[in-house]
């Protein structure tokens, strides 16, 4: 029986010859269509040797021609879509590293769409005719922005920690508390980075408490710098005492070394006014008398990906000159937006109102409930009989690594699908077009409006409505 369904299978080019496969060499490459229609036959025999004979026999008759050509088509389209494509964020996770983190300001979209359309003055100083800096506009923005000496931007903030401790201290001691060796991301440590910069890694404190005398018991000729390791990502509370840079400051001016502060999701305004909790700002603790801060482009500033570093001139200086700096710098792209983004921050009351993910931020309740109110309306027309949908309060997060206690309320659209589950109906809307990504809580599909762009409400319906059938 295997023997003669597997003689039944069409050939490659009696599929080629079914009318819709014929098409779709119209707008598609030949070999995508083949490839397409061997992967099918391959699934096929798989099927019948299997012992799956149902999935070749229809009737009594062979049935697999009308299969295989199905499977070939969905694979020819799907071959055709981009991997990395729109996704509309309803999780209510403000930067979700999943999700490409900050979306950027409509400003930011049009420099980037500029300067890859055309030709641009990227290394070429228009005035004198000369060769010039990709970094100058983006540092002259960061020193007037935060107070430092000089600016250099890297490709995120791993490059900007790696690159510091590689140019300040190749070879020798750098001194960490041990409640600041934090995981980045991804499985990247704080003593791996440490470890592939050359540098020798001290660690000194406990994990709950550290104080300004255990720096000073370690310090010896071979120390290059003090690190200072914000923990954005995480908290230890309790019987806890951490050290300020304030402090680490004044232990590295009693023995003349450099302090270093890797803030991580650092930002340039005060967001506690906005119901958030308190972090320091690059401009304090620049104002603190640190020597080096780095922090990242993408998260709370809300520009592109960047590890951007500020700091002394003397130290800036040196890392420009050092051959890591080529391998990790910034292309044209990022240098167009972050240069807009910086901008926007000239003026903060522009800023909040500019910056996706400071408005998202600090969105007014009453403006997260009357948009979810406009999303409800719309989804149960949508959805009629088929699903139930409901407004609800909730929590929206931060996201990125950053502000981990915040608890943002928000208001969520809340739907129950009549003859699914919830994961289903989010697993229709994940695989949509464009996707759609939502949080299932207790067979709910939460849709968090915070994370919602306005003009995103009528592709949300449509990918809603297919999903639903």
């Amino acid at each position: 029986m295997q023997n003669e369904l597997l003689r039944l299978l069409p050939s490659v080019d009696e599929v080629l010859r079914y009318e819709q496969v014929n098409e779709a060499l119209d707008s598609h490459p030949r070999s995508v269509v083949v490839g397409a229609i061997r992967e099918a036959l391959a699934q096929e025999r798989v099927s019948i040797l299997s012992g799956n004979t149902m999935a070749a026999v229809e009737g009594g008759k062979p049935a697999c021609l009308e299969r295989i050509v199905f499977k070939t088509i969905a694979a020819v389209k799907s071959s055709a879509r981009p991997y990395l494509r729109r996704v509309i964020n309803a999780t209510g996770v403000v930067l979700h590293t999943n999700l490409g983190r900050a979306p950027l300001a409509k400003q930011a979209r049009q420099a980037v769409n500029d300067v890859v359309a055309n030709y641009s003055n990227l290394e070429l100083d228009l005035e004198t005719g000369r060769r010039g800096s990709r970094y100058a506009p983006l540092e002259k923005l960061l020193t007037t922005l935060t107070g430092a000496e000089a600016a250099l931007v890297v490709n995120n903030n791993a490059a900007a920690v790696l690159l510091a401790l590689s140019t300040m201290a190749r070879g020798q001691e750098v001194i960490v508390s041990r409640g600041q060796l934090v995981e980045i991301g991804g499985s990247f440590r704080i003593p791996e980075v440490m470890a592939q910069s050359g540098a020798q890694l001290v660690e000194v404190g406990a994990t709950n408490k550290t104080y300004p005398d255990d720096y000073r018991r370690v310090i010896n000729q071979n120390t290059a710098l003090l690190l200072h390791v914000h923990t954005s990502n995480y908290r230890i509370v309790g019987f806890t005492r951490e050290i300020t840079v304030g402090e680490l400051v004044e232990v590295g001016r009693e023995y003349n070394l450099p302090v270093v502060s890797d803030l991580g999701s650092g930002f340039l305004i005060d967001l506690s006014r906005y119901g958030l909790p308190w972090e320091p700002t690059v401009q304090e603790t620049v104002g603190a008398g640190t020597d080096i801060v780095t922090f990242s482009g993408d998260k709370l500033l809300g520009g592109a990906q960047a590890g951007i570093i500020i700091g002394k001139r003397t130290y800036i200086d040196r890392m420009k000159k050092n051959p890591l700096t080529r391998a990790i710098r910034i292309d044209k792209m990022t240098v167009a937006a972050l240069e807009v983004t910086l901008r926007l921050y000239l003026d903060e009351e522009q800023a909040l109102v500019e910056v996706p993910t400071l408005k998202m931020l600090t969105v007014p309740m009453s403006q997260l409930q009357q948009k979810a109110s406009e999303l409800a309306a719309l989804l149960r027309e949508v959805a009629g009989s088929r699903a139930l949908v409901q407004l609800e309060e909730s929590l929206s997060a931060v996201g990125g690594g950053a502000m981990p206690t915040a608890a943002l309320p928000t208001a969520v659209v809340v739907i129950q699908p009549g003859k699914s589950s919830a994961s289903e109906l989010q697993e229709a809307l994940r695989r949509g077009e464009p996707a759609v990504m939502g949080r299932v809580q207790e067979d709910k599909l939460l849709l968090d409006v915070r994370t919602i762009a306005d003009g995103e409400f009528q592709l949300l319906a449509g990918a809603f409505a297919k999903a639903l059938k």
